[in-house]
């Protein structure tokens, strides 16, 4: 599962065929990796224990307009072409075909979201001293409205944008820009309130489960994926958790009680989840959070747990997620937007 997981990153997809250019054996895709982490499969269990093998395929008799039309069906990044003799003969990418749009997301999810975007962005500065942290640009697009692609692309219409420093500069960006496809309405801290104190002020506006994402990330998953997990797991919140993977790079001694060695593992590598930025909430929720209060998010979890509520979460890999909250991360995510 790791080197399936790395050989995804250095080829940037989310698919990928076992077997060779003979005979395809199956698919394994990110969403079957995910699957086996959230049931804590360990990285190094064997691919053959999670891949499809019965996967979807087409031959090369099979037109440009069926290939297209099954691609768009099944949401498929790409679509093993095989040969009279059932070897792989091409593999057609949808980005190939059609690469101005992104395939339509599988479920349309049509909840509120809500934007943290009142932070200074002190670890941003000096650029922040200029713009606040949800209008500096990731590629052609300020950060915030690349995080609203994402909702927008799933079906959600209706934003809710936390602003206390520089609000202004915000509100007048997108007052000046056309975006017909979503409405945004503002919800303005007085004081800094930490990660989730200022969702208390929206206690009596949302009520069906939504969304909450910082400002300075983005993930590349369908967020409706998440959804689904958060619903079927009948979680109170789910966050959504980075695969970070380290290497040591030494040999690490293990020893018994005696301090006998038995044995030596070379470079050891260990795999960990972090906390994304991103979560699922249901509304009775906000009713939980303290009124005009520095309250974390990590506060209300750690609430939820105590009284016995579920709190899930749904695993990306650390390629997949973005975060400009630090200048390192911000330049590198920058020039590869």
């Amino acid at each position: 599962m790791g080197d399936a997981l790395e050989q995804m990153n250095q080829e940037e997809v989310k698919l990928l065929m076992v077997g060779d250019a003979s005979q395809i054996l199956g698919i394994v895709s990110i969403g079957d990796i995910q699957r086996a982490l959230i049931k804590k499969t360990p990285l190094d269990t064997e691919i053959q224990n999670i891949y499809n093998q019965s996967p979807i395929v087409m031959n090369e008799s099979d037109s440009m307009y069926q290939i297209r039309k099954k691609m768009f069906e099944i949401r498929a990044e790409y679509m093993p072409i095989l040969n009279k003799m059932g070897g792989v003969e091409r593999v057609v990418f949808w980005k190939d075909i059609d690469h101005e749009n992104k395939l339509p997301s599988k479920y349309k999810v049509n909840v509120p979201v809500v934007i943290m975007a009142g932070g200074k962005g002190t670890r941003l500065r000096p650029i922040t001293n200029v713009l606040p942290k949800p209008l500096i640009p990731l590629g052609d697009k300020p950060i915030v409205e690349t995080i609203m692609d994402r909702f927008v692309h799933i079906g959600s219409t209706t934003f809710y944008l936390t602003v206390n420093f520089r609000a202004e500069l915000i509100k007048y960006y997108f007052e000046n820009l056309n975006h017909p496809d979503y409405q945004i309405e503002y919800v303005h801290e007085d004081k800094p309130l930490g990660t989730a104190g200022s969702l208390h002020l929206l206690s009596d506006t949302i009520k069906s489960t939504f969304f909450v994402s910082n400002c300075d990330i983005d993930i590349d998953q369908d967020y409706s994926h998440i959804y689904d997990f958060h619903v079927k797991g009948k979680f109170e919140i789910t966050l959504v958790g980075v695969l970070k993977k380290e290497q040591i790079s030494y040999g690490v001694l293990k020893t018994d009680e005696l301090g006998q060695l038995t044995d030596i593992e070379e470079k050891p590598q260990s795999s960990y989840l972090i906390n994304a930025g991103v979560y699922i909430l249901e509304p009775h929720l906000l009713k939980e959070i303290p009124k005009n209060e520095f309250f974390h998010i990590t506060h209300l979890i750690e609430k939820v747990k105590s009284r016995g509520g579920k709190v899930g979460v749904f695993p990306v890999d650390d390629n997949q997620w973005k975060d400009i909250g630090e200048w390192d991360e911000y330049l590198k995510n920058k020039s590869n937007a």
